[in-house]
């Protein structure tokens, strides 16, 4: 009974008005070649991390997993934003995990947990991946 008058009512329709315009101000994560890009880091970093040494287990690797999730996590939680200003500070977020992860990279990779051709393999990635995350956050700013 509750939802037939909820349907039927003027407060339905500016219901339906504002969530339609919700949805027009959220952008779509997936859409985004920077979300592509760090989402596969991130898995490349699961992998890589798996044959890391046992005591490292809540050390390192945790540290890496959670800096390579939190880059396309952040972005996704941008867009669900509504406004670019909103967008714009989870992107400058993600790149902060971005130089995070960068560094305990080349921390493994100097630990002899990384080769060094698995790690200037991640590294370019990241690297391309901090270069997008800069102009979009460039360009977010500027709207």
């Amino acid at each position: 009974m509750c939802l037939t008058w909820l349907k039927q009512s003027a407060f339905s329709g500016q219901l339906t008005a504002l969530t339609n315009e919700l949805y027009r101000l959220m952008k779509n994560f997936r859409d985004l070649k920077v979300w592509e890009k760090s989402h596969k880091v991130a898995l490349r970093v699961y992998e890589l991390t798996t044959s890391f040494p046992k005591e490292e287990i809540y050390g390192l690797v945790t540290q890496m997993r959670r800096s390579a999730s939190s880059i396309p996590t952040n972005i996704a939680e941008g867009c669900g934003r509504g406004s670019d200003s909103q967008f714009a500070y989870f992107l400058n977020i993600a790149l902060g995990s971005a130089s995070e992860l960068e560094y305990q990279i080349i921390l493994s990779n100097d630990l002899r947990f990384v080769s060094d051709g698995n790690c200037q393999i991640i590294l370019d990635e990241l690297i391309e991946v901090k270069k997008m995350l800069s102009k979009l956050y460039i360009a977010v700013g500027r709207k």
